[in-house]
């Protein structure tokens, strides 16, 4: 399977007229084939089968490279596994994509890949870190939405409960951030978050919570009681 091949056949499973509206909808200037995630996400599934893990790096990569939306989609869908052996190319690709965020949607589902090699690797926190002071706004909301993970955990141990401690400490860095993504980005973290520890989320709300603009407190605060 090479970038090309897989190419056609999302261009072949496009709709002209879906396509128009995910240009008006998503905005970022790119070309648009018109073709749902769900089915993006079986053709993703199909060449995944077929390929080794450098094999799936270099699709992803051909198919990043081509800043089709759907296939910037499918490349993420490639390295979105929990287990994958030797995935230190895998990781590294994904890192490489961040600087290039200009959008939620693509954003979302390379974090969301990205997540599970932070789960396979916590040591790579370190290199997340710094983005949250990166002058590009995609980069600092991917430091909140790519450790996501660590949000879900029921029984998190105590080493992902340090995790959690220094992502509560990016949000609170992040809190004065006036952006609309960023204001979003931390009160998802924190919604999700309240979930599984309501009282670290209410102690986070208590000390910084003022800093956030009202509708992302609201939001952070929502699923509390």
């Amino acid at each position: 399977m090479t970038p090309g091949t897989a190419l056609a056949e999302l261009e072949a499973a496009g709709d002209p007229d879906r396509a128009l509206q995910s240009a008006a909808y998503h905005k970022a200037p790119r070309r648009y084939l018109g073709v749902p995630v769900p089915a993006i996400d079986a053709m993703a599934r199909d060449w995944r089968a077929g390929l080794d893990v450098p094999g799936r790096v270099a699709l992803a990569d051909g198919l990043w490279r081509s800043d089709v939306h759907e296939a910037r989609v499918a490349a993420a869908k490639l390295l979105t596994q929990a287990r994958i052996p030797d995935d230190g190319p895998v990781w590294r690709l994904i890192a490489g994509w961040v600087p290039e965020f200009d959008g939620w949607a693509i954003a979302d589902h390379a974090c969301s890949a990205g997540g599970r090699r932070l789960v396979a690797d916590p040591a790579r926190i370190d290199e997340v870190e710094p983005w949250i002071a990166a002058p590009h706004m995609w980069t600092r909301r991917a430091a909140l939405v790519i450790t996501l993970p660590w949000t879900k955990l029921p029984f998190p141990k105590p080493e992902d409960q340090a995790i959690r401690a220094r992502v509560l400490g990016w949000c609170a860095a992040l809190a004065p951030d006036r952006d609309w993504f960023i204001q979003k980005a931390v009160a998802w973290w924190l919604r999700d978050l309240s979930k599984h520890d309501p009282a670290l989320t209410r102690a986070w709300l208590v000390e910084h919570g003022a800093v956030l603009k009202p509708w992302a407190r609201t939001e952070a605060a929502r699923r509390l009681d």
